[in-house]
């Protein structure tokens, strides 16, 4: 018999992250202290149910089964027979350390906890608890019914047992999973932050606007969304605050540092999709953005983001955050890249890769350019990242 999973916070990660547990078989209480953001999961997740059912994809016995393998409650002593329970609420702290602390009252001393943080420290969150050890992150993507990527980030209290558990566990759920080192940004926030922040510093200096720099990066780069209208999708609020968060943690490495444009456009409301306007107009009768459709400008827009792109995750594998088969995983199944940027570097040259960066670094003089050891070694000894 397979064992009762905790889910608290029923927003849309929460009650996604429910539904995906209840697929797989589990008996499932969905906690929130707010009974109206409840019956919305409910509504939500009956919802998805359907339309499955409607497409074809499951049957309604399935549906009907998935349904039943649900609950929902607003006390959270519901948990004390769990065997794992995923934190799933605001990215604050103080309020994560006030729910750990009750939560370790109620459940068995064999419960794996864990949060489905993106941005804190999984050390600092497990910290508060009597006994970190059996304390882990487990960081779905949005939606979490879909994405097929799930990082598993042990703490530097956590013992590999719970971490090999968690693993296995996630892996039965069909997600593809990576396991990660507690670093600012798990692999893929961290990764991905120069595909919006380089974007960004192209518009600031006037090289192209935002709709050619999206066409640049969609039609020669093969990426499926431009960084605008990617960050237009995620909400600028959101993606900022992720950046600013990534920067404060590393310590303000300049690689990391925010965009007063993007900073701007969140203080001015302009939001994105959600709020009818952010970096594009989605008003009705709004005029279409026409990007520039050069070649030689759009190859040069290309390549300086995805050099550095590849920088960050030479980076990530130096610094032993993860291997280079999980950052080249966690990026195609995370976020959608055509392919990895390790992968990409390899077929690109790294010397090619490091040309290019010491070029930037030479004409810009800032670190946010300065080429990764890593890659340094690789050009050095002719070898290639993924063998």
């Amino acid at each position: 018999m397979k064992g009762q999973i905790g889910v608290i916070g029923a927003g849309t990660m929460g009650a996604g992250i429910a539904q995906v547990a209840a697929q797989a078989g589990h008996k499932v209480v969905l906690t929130d202290t707010n009974s109206e953001q409840l019956l919305k999961a409910e509504k939500q997740i009956n919802s998805s149910l359907d339309k499955l059912v409607e497409k074809g994809k499951f049957t309604e016995a399935f549906a009907k089964e998935v349904k039943a393998n649900l609950s929902y409650s607003i006390h959270l002593y519901e948990h004390q027979d769990a065997t794992l329970v995923i934190e799933a609420i605001i990215e604050n702290l103080a309020v994560k350390y006030e729910l750990f602390k009750q939560l370790e009252q109620i459940v068995a001393p064999n419960c794996v906890l864990a949060s489905n943080t993106s941005s804190l420290s999984i050390a600092s969150i497990g910290a508060c608890l009597q006994n970190p050890s059996r304390f882990l992150g487990i960081h779905f993507f949005n939606p979490a019914t879909l994405m097929p990527l799930v990082e598993v980030i042990p703490g530097v209290a956590t013992e590999i047992q719970v971490t090999n558990f968690v693993e296995e566990l996630i892996t039965n759920w069909n997600k593809t999973v990576v396991v990660c080192k507690d670093t600012p940004g798990f692999i893929v926030n961290r990764v991905a932050r120069p595909f919006y922040g380089e974007a960004l510093r192209i518009y600031e200096e006037g090289i192209a606007d935002f709709a050619t720099i999206d066409w640049a990066m969609t039609q020669i780069g093969g990426f499926k969304m431009g960084p605008f209208t990617l960050m237009d999708y995620i909400g600028n609020d959101i993606n900022y605050t992720v950046t600013e968060t990534v920067f404060a943690a590393f310590y303000f490495d300049p690689r990391f540092k925010p965009s007063f444009t993007q900073k701007r456009h969140m203080e001015a409301g302009f939001l994105g999709r959600k709020s009818g306007r952010g970096f594009y107009d989605y008003s009705e009768n709004a005029p279409t953005s026409k990007a520039t459709e050069n070649t030689a400008l759009g190859q040069s827009i290309f390549e300086r983001i995805i050099v550095l792109l590849i920088n960050e995750a030479v980076d990530a594998v130096f610094m032993q955050v993860a291997s280079p088969q999980a950052v080249d995983l966690a990026m195609t199944k995370g976020v959608n890249y055509p392919k990895g940027l390790l992968v990409w570097a390899d077929e690109l040259g790294p010397a090619w890769v490091l040309e290019k960066l010491e070029n930037l670094f030479v004409e810009y003089g800032e670190d946010r350019y300065r080429p990764n050891p890593l890659l340094r070694k690789v050009v050095r000894e002719g070898s290639k990242f993924i063998s």
